[in-house]
C-alpha cells in the first residue's frame, strides 16, 4: 500500500482540486492528513487505489511523492500506541504520517509511513 504526499500552495481550493481529480477517476480516500508547518501546507492521501490516483494526478499536474504504508492492528486501549512509537524511537524511525483507517470491537487499524519502511515492517509486524 501507498500513499501521497502533496506540497499545497495555500489557495483556497487546493484540495478540492485533489479531490476532484481523484473523484473524476473513482479513486476513494481512504484517509486523509492535512497540516502546516511554518508557513508550508501539505496533504498526505491514502488512496484506496494508488494506481489510479498517480494517473489522476499525473493528468491534472498534481505534484506528489509516494510513500509506502504499512498496516498493523492494535488493541484499542490506553498506552498500546505509546508502546509502539516508543518502539519506533528507540530504534531511531520517525514517523512521517499515521491514519486511522478503521475501528471495529476492541481494535483498531492503522496505517503507518516511516522514514524507514524497511525497518519498520520488522517491529510492526511484532505487534
Amino acid at each position: 500500500m501507498r500513499d501521497c504526499a502533496i506540497q499545497l500552495t495555500n489557495h483556497p481550493g487546493d484540495l478540492g482540486r485533489i479531490a476532484q481529480a481523484l473523484g473524476r477517476r473513482g479513486v476513494n480516500i481512504k484517509a486523509l492528513a492535512a497540516m502546516s508547518i511554518g508557513g508550508t501546507a501539505m496533504a498526505r492521501i491514502l488512496p484506496d487505489d494508488i494506481v489510479v490516483a498517480r494517473s489522476a494526478f499525473e493528468a491534472a499536474s498534481i505534484r506528489f511523492t509516494e510513500s509506502e504504508v504499512h498496516l498493523v492492528t492494535l488493541e484499542n486501549k490506553a498506552g498500546i500506541l505509546a508502546n509502539l512509537t516508543n518502539r519506533l524511537g528507540d530504534e531511531g524511525i520517525n514517523l512521517e504520517a499515521l491514519y486511522v483507517t478503521g475501528v471495529a470491537d476492541d481494535l483498531v487499524e492503522l496505517a503507518i509511513v516511516s522514514d524507514n519502511p524497511k525497518k519498520a515492517k520488522k517491529i510492526l509486524d511484532e505487534f
